[in-house]
């Protein structure tokens, strides 16, 4: 039997709102992974620590403060700095279109924006982790 899909879901910089990362969270719980939800005001530090602590498949990080071209390629940088680079990091949240590009040149692998449906987001992570 293959290992369940480890996803940790968080909350980089100093967002106050979380309805979408419950969301994905419970999404993701519902279609069989085991989640870790960090909870809001995370640091990339704090991230990538949990991440290697709870043994993750992936980093689901979700982000509408505006600070996403920071935030989210320093948790990149900080798994490779911890060899842990083969970690799956995925994005979401409010993220124009035209940054994308620039997240997905710095490791993001992908982003997923508002109205996004959860299973596309089920589909992606399920096919791009190999057990």
């Amino acid at each position: 039997m293959d290992k369940l899909i480890r996803v940790l879901v968080a909350k980089p910089g100093l967002d106050g709102h979380d309805r979408g990362a419950k969301v994905i969270a419970r999404a993701l719980r519902d279609a069989g992974m085991e989640v870790i939800y960090t909870g809001l005001r995370q640091t990339p530090e704090q991230i990538v620590n949990a991440a290697i602590q709870e043994d993750v498949d992936c980093v689901a990080l979700s982000i509408l403060s505006g600070a996403h071209n920071t935030l989210l390629p320093k948790v990149v940088e900080l798994l490779e700095a911890e060899n842990a680079g083969d970690i799956l990091v995925i994005g979401g949240g409010v993220i124009p279109t035209d940054d994308i590009p620039f997240l997905k040149e710095k490791g993001v692998k992908e982003i997923f924006t508002p109205g996004t449906p959860t299973q596309t987001t089920i589909d992606y992570i399920r096919a791009n982790i190999t057990q």
